[in-house]
């Protein structure tokens, strides 16, 4: 018994070619949307599970330094090295910044501010360099920044030096992380023009003068120097603070006796990731999933008509069969083949692109072998789907019609 399948592709290969390659362009969008997608959960919580702590102290009622804006006082981490059970706090800082480059390369990042010297960054994924080895101008930058090892960036009044080098380390908002000490990512967060330094030094000297301290001589000259030499003003607020547990405390114990400050929230580390996850990039992972969804749907569209037409273009071949006697599941086998084959030519070119191409997106692509295996199950679901619409038309060709024409 001949294989129509076969003759049908043979006699008109460039149009199958054509339509396996068109399917295999949209399956290699459906392959992206899932990569995508699933590049994006990674992403969201990559940054805050490399630093690698317990728990997380943000400012009260807020969602943490991730999902909205956190201040608390720097005293914090102090207070927070007193508590029974804590083993290391460290402050944490972030910061968006965008600039360009004195080459002209525009540059956008994270600036993430650790605590020297506790938090040297070796907790980081470095694939390249080093951790600090001092507290003011070094920056360990995920590539995904651009950034070479030992260049240097302009930032604020001082140079940064890049020591070392990450792979993945993205904020929720897939900006690179770049990471410095927390007091050089505060001294660029709050750097300001010379005149902008100029008008807040003599509008506080005037306060000064008008003021009973005005009367000696030394608050006077105090006053013209800079803010941070000042005690009465209070540091710079940080957004979190880190808490590391004490070898054998417990975590419910510790966090219980947190949560009686007042001034803060606390959260664990899964309820960190579960508020970004739940909160910063929710609305992303349901518009990306949705579309992933129609491109499914369309796939299942597109192969559906695809196979009718193959189906009507040959039904006097089929019809002809019948009248030679041809049982109804040689000709359903024969139509269920060509469906099978466009499907696993499309889902094979799907996943040929995709290897060659997913490395250059913007954005993260995750794809493992399950990923791959749900999308060989849904090609198979699909073409199977497809090939109803055909079987039914064949099945009721008339072969009276050949014995007509």
């Amino acid at each position: 018994m001949m294989n129509l399948a076969i003759r049908d592709i043979r006699s008109d290969w460039g149009r199958f070619t054509l339509t396996a390659l068109g399917l295999g362009l949209l399956l290699t969008v459906v392959l992206a949307m899932t990569g995508i997608y699933n590049g994006i959960l990674q992403d969201a919580t990559a940054l805050p599970n490399s630093l690698g702590c317990d728990l997380w102290v943000v400012q009260r009622d807020t969602r943490g330094p991730f999902a909205e804006l956190s201040r608390i006082s720097a005293d914090l981490e102090e207070r927070a090295r007193a508590v029974d059970g804590v083993g290391r706090a460290r402050s944490y800082v972030s910061h968006t910044i965008q600039r360009e480059l004195p080459s002209g390369k525009p540059i956008r990042f994270t600036a993430v501010g650790l605590s020297w010297p506790d938090d040297r960054g070796t907790s980081l994924p470095i694939m390249e360099g080093r951790p600090f080895s001092q507290p003011h101008f070094e920056c360990i930058a995920d590539k995904s920044a651009g950034l070479s090892l030992g260049q240097q960036i302009p930032l604020g009044r001082d140079l940064y030096r890049v020591v070392g080098i990450t792979d993945g380390l993205l904020a929720s908002g897939g900006d690179a992380a770049v990471f410095f000490t927390r007091s050089d990512a505060q001294s660029i967060q709050y750097n300001q023009p010379n005149e902008a330094i100029r008008l807040d030094r003599e509008s506080r000297a005037k306060r000064v003068r008008q003021s009973e301290l005005g009367r000696d001589p030394k608050f006077r000259q105090r006053s013209l120097g800079p803010a941070s030499m000042i005690p009465a003003i209070a540091a710079s607020p940080i957004a979190a603070v880190l808490i590391d547990l004490a070898p054998g405390a417990d975590l419910d114990t510790v966090k219980r006796k947190l949560q009686e400050w007042r001034d803060v929230t606390i959260y664990s580390q899964d309820e960190q990731n579960q508020l970004i996850l739940g909160g910063v990039v929710e609305k992303t992972k349901k518009q990306i999933g949705l579309f992933r969804g129609l491109l499914v749907v369309i796939s299942a569209i597109l192969m559906s008509l695809i196979i009718y037409t193959m189906t009507v273009d040959k039904i006097h071949s089929i019809a002809l069969l019948k009248l030679l006697g041809a049982k109804a599941h040689v000709i359903v086998g024969m139509i269920l083949q060509e469906s099978l084959l466009l499907g696993g030519i499309a889902y094979g070119l799907a996943l040929i692109l995709g290897n060659a191409t997913f490395h250059r997106f913007p954005r993260r692509v995750v794809i493992d072998n399950d990923h791959r295996l749900s999308l060989l199950g849904i090609v198979i679901v699909i073409s199977i789907a497809a090939s109803v619409i055909g079987m039914k038309k064949a099945l009721a060709a008339d072969p009276n019609e050949v014995l007509a024409s």
